[in-house]
């Protein structure tokens, strides 16, 4: 992306223009020689632009599919090929800008990696390097698998069969998935959002009614006024938004340029994010949920919060105030709890619910610790009773809680069988069913992601996928889940498909067209997942072909198709969302939107005449916010029972991870369990909440660690992938201060071990004294199937979460604790 001090090329000849109109001398009389023009910025020339070679015969319009700044793009091509990748310029929030992983698309699509034949495994122990694989058609490979389900399901029961799937997946696959699963009669078709962000939403959901970010970037089409550009304070919860959504984050800082916004980003080490803030607070790991608790006591104290809001719209303050009194939250006891000074905590509470809007944004940060469903809902009371809820410029904007829930399909023809659970919350508990046969035995896994590498600790998923019966892996790379795979399919790239992909975190979604044809024998995961179904069809004893084939037509394979006559008309609040409205769109549309002349919802519970629409299309008419009273609902008896029979409550006391140590209240997992009140269906430990820390726990171990991306340059395991994504971050730098180094013998660039309680890793110190003294950070995304690197004299890592316990979640959401563990530090 251009920075302040370079012009884009369109900067470069707006300037030009402007030079030129003022530069001529008046016919007939003498002037002064006006003075040069400034000197343009270095690479405001466009040197390429009569270079036949490098003009376009076609540019197709497409979308990124690296993170939730959703950005357009235009992807240049000659002769057929891929030969440049632009931003799209008529976006106002994209504004022409794209990070260093726009152009990486490219290399997904050429990459001499990718899968292009479906595979079978010959030999080689499951996970070795040393497995063989085979070309087989995608008939064969399709009967066989339907074969095993056949078996699987008629043995032992469906259950044992289970799916995950994955950021990678174009939007729509998880409802086909979802499809197949209802009429196989397993309950376990999971998706990624137990190991992503699925707290928030579900804070969200329980509080306002709806589980999404609750404000948009740019302009609201409505009331044509600004939204989160709007807002007069921002407040940064572990969310390093320069290096995640680097393209929307540079859009708020325009705004922020404009309207002189105050930025405070509170994360236990400097990050690129915090470079452009005006205050950084450092704050203890996994105690943000105490920083807001003692935010709210500071509030109320002082009366400044919004009366009248919270008098109409808010139901439970009462409550929250007896609360806060009762567990003696203060910026005081915040202090004992954080290390933040409690002068900061009362200074940062005031300027936040004086500034009015003020806008919320959270991210993985809170999302991967053991109070996350607790820690938003929280963060949700700080915003309600401030009145920063249903206005623009302020909110709740809880990063990847975007998606309307799964996209509709029509009701299933026929009877489906019933489905036995209890249903297994997310991929991170498949190790417990696989090992422990706890609550069943699973036997078979459908794998579309990487959690040998981004699964809690990775040694117990390493063994568990080893005696997997069947594991199917489509996927685009022979990644670490390949290796442990019985059947490796070859699926097509964003660029390879017509489809909807990403969607930007304010619910906004962007066509993609197709660029080229796919690579090899590829198939997209929808072609794949109906051709089962008709390969169930023909081998099934137990219900007729029309079972599988009329519930999972082959028609759906259009996308486009799928799209417009069957998620389009099915889905609540997306009637307004149609293909050809949105390949019109030079800028993604936000949903909800319920008619076709509707521009998309930027403010969600917006007090406006349009929000009524809104509601009526979502099934709430009458109601500003989705909840049984239509209120803000902080407590109620219903959320407090619903709750309590999980050992929680709606208005719990302050806990966090057993390893933080230092007298900070923990959590305790009981061995009963009992159904998960946030997920119908699953089941959850009952839990005991606030109790004493086990100090003990970290005996020989000083540190606190903390997982999370390693740079702006990669995202998830696929950049790791590229040679680019090798090229600028193929090591893996460990974050540490000079001081915890000094005392390990430890010197920058030195290759270390990471120790914890669970497993070693090695990689390269870090030296730097912008992260907490107690605190060291760890890269993901490295893992040992990486090939990628070698050319470039690139070591191959153990992934970071052989460093996390799967033990430590958070039993609501089912997310697990990636942003701390208990560890050291020592020279390899």
């Amino acid at each position: 992306m251009a920075g302040d001090s370079n012009l884009s090329r369109r900067g470069f000849l707006k300037l030009s223009a402007a030079t030129s109109a003022t530069a001529g001398i008046v016919a007939g009389c003498e002037a002064t020689a006006p003075p040069p023009p400034p000197e343009p910025a270095r690479g405001a020339f466009d040197l390429t632009r009569n270079s036949g070679a490098l003009q376009p015969d076609e540019v197709v319009s497409a979308a990124c599919q690296f993170c939730n700044s959703l950005c357009g793009l235009k992807v240049h091509k000659k002769g057929g090929r891929i030969i440049d990748i632009q931003g799209e310029t008529a976006d106002p929030v994209q504004d022409g800008n794209l990070c260093v992983k726009g152009p990486m698309m490219a290399q997904i699509v050429y990459n001499p990696h990718r899968i292009r034949t479906p595979l079978r495994r010959v030999s080689g122990a499951k996970g070795s390097p040393d497995s063989r694989f085979e070309p087989i058609g995608w008939d064969q490979a399709l009967a066989e698998i339907a074969k095993k389900l056949v078996e699987i399901r008629d043995s032992t029961g469906a259950a044992g069969v289970a799916s995950k799937t994955s950021g990678r997946l174009v939007r729509g696959v998880g409802s086909i998935i979802g499809r197949f699963f209802d009429l196989y009669g397993s309950p376990n078709a999971t998706d990624v959002g137990p190991v992503c962000n699925d707290a928030g939403g579900d804070a969200l959901a329980w509080t306002f009614g709806l589980g999404n970010f609750t404000n948009g970037y740019g302009k609201d089409g409505i009331t044509g006024q600004e939204d989160l550009g709007s807002s007069k304070f921002f407040l940064f919860f572990g969310t390093n938004q320069a290096e995640t959504h680097p393209v929307t984050f540079e859009h708020l800082l325009r705004a922020r340029a404009r309207t002189g916004a105050k930025l405070v980003v509170v994360d236990p080490r400097q990050t690129p994010t915090s470079a452009f803030a005006d205050q950084h607070i450092a704050i203890r790991p996994h105690t943000d949920m105490a920083l807001v608790y003692a935010m709210l006591a500071h509030v109320l104290r002082q009366k400044l919060y919004d009366a009248a809001f919270v008098d109409k719209w808010v139901v439970g303050f009462d409550a929250l105030v007896k609360h806060v009194e009762a567990q003696g939250f203060s910026p005081e006891w915040g202090e004992r709890m954080t290390t933040v000074p409690a002068s900061t905590i009362r200074a940062l509470a005031e300027a936040y619910a004086k500034a009015r809007p003020a806008a919320i944004f959270c991210n993985a940060g809170i999302s991967h610790q053991m109070n996350a469903f607790h820690t938003y809902r929280a963060m949700a009371f700080l915003a309600a009773i401030t009145g920063n809820v249903g206005r623009p410029g302020g909110g709740c904007n809880f990063m990847h809680n975007t998606w309307p829930g799964d996209l509709r399909l029509p009701k299933i023809q026929g009877e489906v069988p019933e489905k036995k659970g209890p249903g297994l919350l997310g991929p991170d508990v498949f190790p417990r069913a696989i090992l422990d046969e706890d609550p069943y035995r699973l036997r078979a896994v459908f794998l579309m992601g990487n959690p040998l590498v981004d699964g809690a600790n990775a040694a117990r998923v390493r063994a568990a996928y080893e005696k997997l019966e069947l594991l199917v892996y489509p996927g685009l790379f022979l990644e670490e889940p390949a290796l442990y795979a019985d059947y490796v399919l070859p699926v097509p790239s964003v660029l390879e498909q017509e489809c909807i992909y990403m969607r930007r975190d304010d619910r906004a979604i962007r066509w993609s067209d197709k660029v080229i044809d796919p690579i090899g024998e590829a198939r997209p995961d929808i072609h794949f997942w109906i051709d089962l179904a008709h390969a169930m069809a023909a081998i099934d004893p137990k219900h007729p072909p029309s079972y599988w084939k009329d519930n999972l037509p082959a028609a759906w394979k259009e996308y486009r198709t799928l799209w417009d006559e069957v998620f389009v008309k099915n889905t609540p609040g997306m009637a307004g969302m149609t293909s050809k409205r949105l390949r019109e769109r030079a800028e993604p549309l936000r949903w909800p939107c319920p008619a076709e002349d509707h521009p998309g919802t930027s403010t969600l519970y917006l007090d406006h005449p349009s929000w009524a629409s809104v509601a009526s299309a979502l099934g709430h008419a009458g109601k500003r916010f989705f909840t049984p009273s239509g209120k803000i609902e902080i407590h109620t008896p219903e959320i407090h029972d619903k709750l309590a029979r999980a050992g929680h409550a709606a208005l719990p006391p302050f806990y966090s991870h057993p390893e933080v140590g230092a007298g900070v209240p923990t959590v305790v997992h009981l061995p009963e369990k009992v159904p998960n009140p946030l997920h119908p269906g699953s089941s959850t430990p009952r839990v005991k909440l606030g109790v004493p820390p086990n100090e003990a726990a970290r005996a020989g171990f000083p540190l606190l660690g903390m997982i999370g991306r390693p740079s702006v340059v990669h995202f998830a395991t696929m950049t790791q992938w590229t040679n680019t994504g090798k090229m600028m971050n193929g090591l893996r730098l460990v974050q540490i201060h000079p001081r915890a180094a000094a005392r390990a013998g430890i010197r920058d660039g030195d290759v270390i071990r990471v120790e914890s309680s669970r497993g070693v890793i090695t990689a390269t110190a870090l030296l730097f004294d912008g992260i907490r003294e107690d605190t060291i950070f760890v890269p993901n995304f490295f893992g040992p199937a990486q090939k990628v690197g070698d050319d470039l004299g690139l070591p191959r890592y153990e992934p970071a979460n052989l460093l996390v316990d799967d033990g430590h979640f958070d039993a609501l959401s089912g997310q697990q604790a990636y942003k701390c563990f208990a560890c050291r530090v020592v020279r390899a």
